[in-house]
């Protein structure tokens, strides 16, 4: 088998935590990925769970199904309407969320593809007032709050949600170089087509996987201090469905 494909510096920053809630999840057999990108992660999730991503971008979807069915999982291309009704232990969606109109809706749907008790989880970018060029270049409607993705989590029916800030300091550095690539190559796409490519947008060559790594360590390793803290470049979830009827339809 290959070596796994190359995250960006960023996706690194994130893996840290994904690496850590699953490691309290031993109860995980079956995952669902939305938004498998170019399943550079997948590939990951793939050699350890029987792992199924949904990917709506044709161009990224097919680059993600080379990745990830040599390891067994199996990737959708479409829109995850187009999935069987199969439930999961664990649904994740990272960075996905900020593109979605209605994302309470988003997170029902999620959660009806989740066992009773099974795990989201999930992340976005924090805080509005640093939404800049790079958001605008992927096609994000939104960034989060903390206590605002909790309460979303919440009234989707969510429960046990955790929310943490993660990726300072070096995230930060890295969030300011993506505002000034996208500045320096800025594209007249609509919201819907550029969200569609934000999977493959500034992604590594498969050469470089361990150049990535090896650039991303001590940045992973000064994150670690500050996890949990009130700065950050990524904002981290993890919940778990309620029971059936919580909240009620009305809600």
């Amino acid at each position: 088998m290959s070596p796994a494909p190359p995250l960006t510096l960023s996706a690194w920053l994130r893996y840290d935590l994904i690496e850590r809630a699953l490691a309290e999840a031993d109860e995980v057999e079956t995952v669902l990925e939305i938004g498998a990108g170019q399943g550079a992660l997948g590939a990951r999730l793939a050699e350890r769970y029987t792992y199924t991503g949904v990917e709506p971008d044709p161009v990224a979807c097919r680059k993600a199904r080379e990745r990830i069915e040599a390891r067994g999982g199996r990737v959708l291309c479409g829109a995850e309407e187009e999935l069987d009704d199969g439930v999961y232990d664990l649904v994740c969606a990272f960075e996905v969320l900020e593109h979605i109109a209605d994302d309470r809706a988003a997170l029902r749907a999620w959660s009806a593809r989740l066992v009773t008790g099974g795990r989201l989880m999930l992340t976005v970018p924090p805080f509005q007032r640093r939404f800049g060029a790079a958001d605008w270049r992927v096609g994000h409607l939104r960034r989060y709050e903390p206590g605002d993705l909790a309460a979303v989590l919440q009234s989707a029916g969510f429960v046990d949600v955790r929310v943490a800030l993660f990726g300072f300091p070096a995230g930060r550095l890295l969030e300011i170089g993506r505002n000034l690539l996208a500045r320096a190559r800025r594209s007249d796409g609509s919201a819907t087509q550029l969200s569609g490519e934000s999977g493959r947008w500034a992604q590594p060559p498969d050469r470089l996987g361990g150049l990535t790594f090896a650039l991303a360590l001590p940045a992973r390793l000064a994150q670690r201090p500050f996890i949990g803290g009130s700065r950050g470049s990524g904002l981290f979830a993890v919940a778990r469905r309620g029971a059936p009827g919580y909240p009620s339809d009305a809600s």
